[in-house]
């Protein structure tokens, strides 16, 4: 087994993640044998790697030093992730042949365990005030809400909604397209040392590799499949934040997006995806909206505008007036009177009521029906 996982590693640092030649080449003789046959120069031809690229594999091979990859990972207490340890996240599976064979981690919280309640929020590298605004409080919201916030680390909406989660002393978890202990960029290094002390760096690539245009949009994939939706926040046309939006929605993840000003270059992406027929993308202004998509029935109720969302707003309109002619105080009416103030016929008011009971709106008594008492909400 412990050839198997440093045979991974190996290949980490040969092929580019991504590459579902690999994959299957991995699948089909192991990651062990793999290893060996492009060493050899000669794989199976049922994996579907062209000569070409087995050529370019062993070039890099020649470059590619195991052994310290594996010591300066040591030296910042990271560690390798493998499919079938613990930590591993299922949902990374579900990419198919583009799924990782490993991720390198830098953190102390569990991956797989933070994960599981969590939300991808991407967007511009160019962002607007009111983007950087807008994802920095959706992250600490989400924070605050006990949610991780997954993103990648880069410039504009994903540095904001980083900073939004440390601020709310939640936890957040970048996915990198370099090396978990490459600054990339620059001027979020310091960022990076606080996501490594309370959350997560993630990365496809080894230790000292730096980022490259592909490997941007090759680990989109990987911030979509962690997380339970993708909430874009501005996005021109072309932005990889769309990118990251279509495996979303590929992988039959909650999408959604924050909308914009129509003047604005900079939500027209986002605008895009709200018009999408069919209507696959939902639009949210807030962490409630979020977590009316991708949380458990009833989180995300109460509204930031002062406006709760009560449970009786979800009735439908015949419970809703059986509801509001049930009285309050010690004293109930009887179905009768309160099928005639509902406007309604007596088995429609009695399969209301035998409902409202049920849920714990209302209590029976001897004289008939009253509203439960304050400090009885219902659920």
């Amino acid at each position: 087994m412990e050839d198997e996982r440093v045979a991974r590693v190996w290949l980490s640092g040969v092929c580019e993640p991504g590459d579902a030649s690999v994959w299957r080449l991995v699948r089909e003789v192991g990651a062990a044998e793999a290893v060996a046959a492009i060493q050899r120069g000669r794989v199976p031809r049922g994996s579907g790697a062209t000569e070409k690229k087995v050529v370019g594999w062993g070039m890099r091979a020649g470059a590619f030093d195991l052994e310290g990859a594996l010591f300066i990972c040591a030296q910042f207490g990271g560690r390798v992730v493998c499919p079938g340890d613990a930590e591993w996240p299922s949902t990374l599976d579900q990419l198919g042949e583009a799924a990782p064979l490993l991720l390198w981690v830098r953190g102390s919280v569990d991956l797989r365990a933070v994960c599981l309640r969590s939300v991808a929020v991407v967007g511009a590298r160019a962002a607007s005030p009111y983007g950087l605004r807008a994802a920095a409080d959706l992250g600490a919201e989400l924070a605050d809400r006990g949610w991780t916030v997954v993103s990648g680390g880069a410039l504009g909406v994903d540095g904001a909604a980083h900073r939004g989660v440390l601020a709310a002393d939640g936890t957040t978890v970048a996915v990198l397209a370099s090396g978990v202990d490459v600054a990339y960029p620059p001027r979020h290094e310091a960022m990076f040392g606080e996501i490594a002390a309370a959350g997560l760096l993630v990365s496809e690539w080894p230790p000292t590799v730096h980022p490259t245009r592909p490997r941007f949009l090759v680990r989109n994939r990987v911030i979509a499949a962690l997380t339970k939706g993708t909430v874009v926040v501005e996005a021109d046309l072309r932005s990889g934040a769309l990118n990251t939006a279509h495996h979303a929605r590929s992988l039959g993840r909650h999408l959604m997006a924050y909308p914009g000003p129509v003047t604005s270059l900079m939500s027209r992406g986002c605008h895009e995806l709200l018009r999408a027929t069919p209507p696959h993308t939902r639009l949210v202004t807030c962490a409630a909206d979020v977590l009316e998509e991708v949380g458990p029935i009833g989180e995300g109720l109460d509204r930031p505008d002062g406006r709760p969302v009560l449970p009786r707003d979800h009735l439908d309109p015949d419970t809703r007036a059986v509801l509001e002619a049930v009285p309050a105080g010690s004293r109930g009416a009887p179905t009768h009177a309160i099928a005639v103030a509902a406007s309604l016929d007596l088995p429609t008011t009695r399969s209301r009521l035998a409902l409202l009971a049920a849920t714990g709106f209302i209590d029976r008594t001897r004289s008939g029906w009253r509203l439960r008492t304050p400090h009885t909400p219902p659920l």
